[in-house]
């Protein structure tokens, strides 16, 4: 092991391998992988914005995979992919 690294670093990198291993997050466990604080997470579930779980109308659960394909959503295309589409269209097109 590295001995310059703190604590604090030894366990987030602990937890990255936690999370890898997981498929049911809890909400703390959701709002760390997802880098989003507590309170706006929890406005995005009571605003029914992501996808998550109430087994027994309390906890908060989500799916790991689920929350992936989630921040997978709206992607922004690069100037070469807009470039590329356009053109394709254009020659489809005739």
């Amino acid at each position: 092991m590295d001995a310059n690294k703190s604590i604090e670093q030894r366990i987030e990198e602990l937890e990255s391998l936690v999370y890898a291993t997981k498929n049911v997050l809890s909400f703390d466990e959701a709002s760390k992988f997802l880098s989003l604080s507590k309170s706006y997470l929890y406005k995005l579930t009571s605003a029914g914005l992501i996808p998550h779980y109430k087994p027994q109308g309390k906890m908060i659960y989500f799916e790991k995979n689920i929350l992936e394909e989630w921040l997978r959503q709206n992607p922004v295309k690069t100037q070469a992919q807009i470039s590329s589409e356009a053109q394709k269209y254009l020659l489809n097109r005739k």
